[in-house]
């Protein structure tokens, strides 16, 4: 189980990215967070903007409401959802349990 926590109205929780993968998605459950494969390198900002982008798909929001709040140099990063609740995230994330 993917664990959220809630800050400021908007869902926070941990991904574990994989850069330099065949295609961008979400991978599945990886020590209480998701790890998400994606295409971009990690040159440039451009994987955590990938990062924004994949997540903005999931949730059907724009990607400026998708924020990397820690880890922008990591693998590990913690990422906020602006406007989303933990309860609409929890049930999003059902769907890779």
């Amino acid at each position: 189980m993917v664990e959220l926590r809630e800050k400021n109205g908007s869902a926070v929780f941990v991904v574990k990215a994989q850069p330099r993968s065949s295609k961008s998605r979400v991978c599945g459950l990886y020590n209480g967070g998701l790890k998400v494969s994606l295409k971009a390198a990690p040159v440039d900002d451009a994987a955590n903007r990938e990062c924004c982008d994949l997540f903005s798909k999931v949730f059907h929001i724009p990607p400026s409401r998708v924020h990397i709040i820690a880890g922008k140099s990591s693998r590990t990063k913690t990422v906020m959802l602006d406007g989303v609740t933990v309860e609409a995230a929890a049930l999003a994330f059902n769907a890779y349990e």
